[in-house]
């Protein structure tokens, strides 16, 4: 973990969970297993390729675990979660950004996205999960691919996960373009955008 884990407090203006709450905007999206790829593209280094890997491909990747906590902006925390996925840093290595970006775009079904800095992604405990708790993510949770970020709001690690943009200036995603934070880091609280620091 890195050096910004807290024992097993809870972060600021979080409560427990009585379970592990579903929430998300919209239906949850059919799986069309023939069409679906993982994309890494935008402002990729010089001669580098748009990276494409199928299900299949990111499920023969080496495996890692992380145990991490949910924290939703809405308040709620889920303790102790156990995520197996490919580590993101991995598919950063094999589709490499340009020297100058320094913000991503996490794109998820419907058009979703979500606005992070690079270096949220190139953490050790960054995670693309395709399971959690000994068993296959279920589809209300985010099959076939859900991004994990431990240290930042779970708006910033879509289910349904589909992309990663590399972008040469920052944007907003869904959630910041309706006044949430551009950064979301939990331990400083960083719910919504006036709470810029």
């Amino acid at each position: 973990m890195e050096g910004d884990q807290r024992d097993s407090d809870l972060p600021p203006g979080q409560l427990l969970a009585d379970g592990w709450p579903v929430r998300h905007y919209g239906p949850v999206p059919k799986f069309r297993p023939a069409s679906w790829d993982f994309r890494v593209f935008g402002e990729l280094a010089d001669g580098q390729r748009d990276g494409r890997w199928t299900l299949d491909e990111l499920r023969a990747m080496p495996v890692h675990e992380v145990v991490s906590d949910l924290h939703c902006a809405s308040r709620f925390s889920v303790l102790g979660l156990q995520w197996h996925g490919v580590r993101v840093s991995r598919l950063l290595e094999l589709a490499p950004p340009a020297g100058h970006v320094e913000h991503v775009v996490v794109w998820a079904e419907y058009g979703y996205s979500a606005a992070l800095r690079l270096a949220d992604l190139q953490r050790d405990d960054a995670l693309l999960a395709l399971r959690v708790d000994g068993a296959e993510l279920p589809p209300e949770r985010g099959f076939p691919l859900r991004l994990v970020v431990p240290h930042l709001y779970s708006w910033k690690g879509p289910k349904w996960v589909r992309a990663i943009e590399y972008v040469a200036e920052r944007r907003s995603g869904f959630w910041e373009d309706r006044g949430y934070h551009p950064t979301g880091e939990v331990w400083r609280e960083q719910r919504y955008a006036h709470r810029d620091d």
